[in-house]
């Protein structure tokens, strides 16, 4: 069952065993599928009767059937005669002016443990527009939906306000259009472009604090829609406090709002997200191949979902049935990378035998100059490796607080932009890190 075909096949397969021969041809001699997708199976047949029926007889068995398939809920949509027509019709109408926010809606957001509070607050925002947490502000590792829950805030703030100016830009496309205002003479422009928003919507807001004049001008924007009691979302990859260069006046900015981070999947939740995006595109899996996909991506909800994904055009273009080898041959390359998260006992291992010390020694408490400068690399490197926070980090090293950690990392992060010698030093312990998987 990989196709939209075989599935169909499938449900009349299950009905046919539960009703005669003369009840089956009535009902569904004439109706065929006409798409899957979005958690929605549409039916269409030929009669407005015939419709009823099926819907009101056969609805709560079809959703069942697809329940057992991809392990959540489906919506029924029954299209009697002409209706077909208008439903071809509607799904070329106008494109959406936020194209990038299609699909992006928080029914399609898989919740668990790890982002709870993320997506509770992200509903709350889109809900209330302006008038409880402003800025919001999102954070986490790459891959782990804060772009999802930013585009869905959109997405509703669109659909129940469509008088409402938006904007939507990531933190780099910023700096290139204030670069070019610059040396158009247009900064004024652009200033009115953004300062002007009902809700603003900016991604990836830590490449700000590599350009001094767009945090000038990023501080001055969120003021200007903030006072106007219009919504702002942000999002990172790291909070305000472990942005080391980013300007004082706008870290206070964006922690006077809502703070609020996400975290990489547990399995429960990493087989929901697997089962929904299958679910979406129409794809059933057996599931041994979604425990294998759960198991081994552990750390990326993008990768999972680039996953199924991929394993959809594998399907058609190979025309062979889905399996763990078939995952195995399809997305090895994506394995191979998503699943290796070393631990912070390699880490500090792989550290302290680059400086030529042992890791006994990173742990505790002596302070020489090499001994000091391989402990801290050991910290920015477990941050930069790892899920860990700042207070875990501490811990790996007979309990050293989290401003210490911090300290170390930023010290790090300064040496390797202003040393080469200590980049390439960082890299080479990385790799010999990463050979260990």
């Amino acid at each position: 069952m990989d196709s939209m075909e075989d599935i169909w096949k499938h449900i009349l397969e299950v009905i046919a065993g539960e009703i005669t021969p003369t009840a089956y041809n009535t009902w569904f001699s004439e109706c065929s599928v006409v798409d899957i997708t979005d958690c929605k199976l549409v039916l269409h047949t030929t009669s407005e009767f015939k419709r009823n029926m099926i819907v009101n007889r056969f609805g709560e068995t079809i959703k069942g059937i697809l329940y057992d398939i991809f392990s959540c809920e489906f919506e029924l949509e029954v299209l009697a005669g002409d209706e077909l027509l208008d439903y071809e019709r509607a799904s070329s109408r106008e494109p959406s002016p936020y194209p990038e926010m299609d699909g992006y809606t928080f029914d399609r957001f898989v919740v668990g443990p790890s982002n709870k509070f993320a997506h509770a607050a992200a509903v709350a925002v889109a809900e209330n527009p302006g008038k409880l947490y402003n800025p919001l502000f999102i954070y986490g590792n790459s891959g782990l939906g804060k772009t999802h829950l930013l585009l869905a805030i959109g997405e509703k703030i669109h659909h129940d306000h469509p008088e409402f100016k938006i904007a939507y830009l990531k933190g780099d496309d910023f700096i290139n259009e204030l670069i070019h205002s610059f040396r158009t003479g247009t900064s004024e422009d652009f200033r009115n472009k953004y300062r002007n928003m009902d809700l603003l919507l900016m991604d990836d807001i830590q490449f700000l604090a590599t350009k001094r004049s767009a945090q000038e001008e990023a501080f001055h924007t969120f003021n200007s829609v903030y006072e106007a009691g219009h919504q702002i979302v942000l999002t990172a990859d790291r909070p305000p406090m472990e942005m080391s260069l980013l300007d004082d006046r706008l870290r206070t900015r964006i922690e006077g709002g809502l703070m609020a981070d996400v975290q990489p999947p547990d399995i429960e939740t990493r087989t929901a997200i697997i089962l929904n995006k299958a679910a979406a595109l129409g794809l059933a899996l057996p599931n041994d191949v979604v425990d294998y996909i759960a198991e081994n991506i552990t750390s990326n909800v993008r990768q999972i979902e680039g996953v199924v994904k991929r394993l959809t055009a594998f399907k058609q273009i190979m025309n062979d049935s889905i399996s763990v080898s078939t995952v195995k041959r399809a997305i090895k390359d994506v394995i191979h990378v998503g699943n290796y998260i070393p631990t912070p006992e390699i880490i500090i291992e792989e550290t302290a035998r680059y400086y030529s010390l042992q890791p006994g020694e990173l742990r505790g408490q002596r302070r020489s100059k090499n001994l000091a400068m391989a402990r801290q690399v050991s910290m920015y490197l477990i941050r930069n490796l790892t899920n860990l926070s700042l207070v875990d980090i501490g811990n790996q090293y007979e309990g050293r607080n989290h401003s210490t950690v911090l300290a170390s990392i930023r010290k790090v992060e300064d040496m390797i932009k202003a040393d080469p010698n200590m980049a390439a030093t960082v890299r080479d312990i990385s790799a010999n890190i990463n050979s260990r998987s």
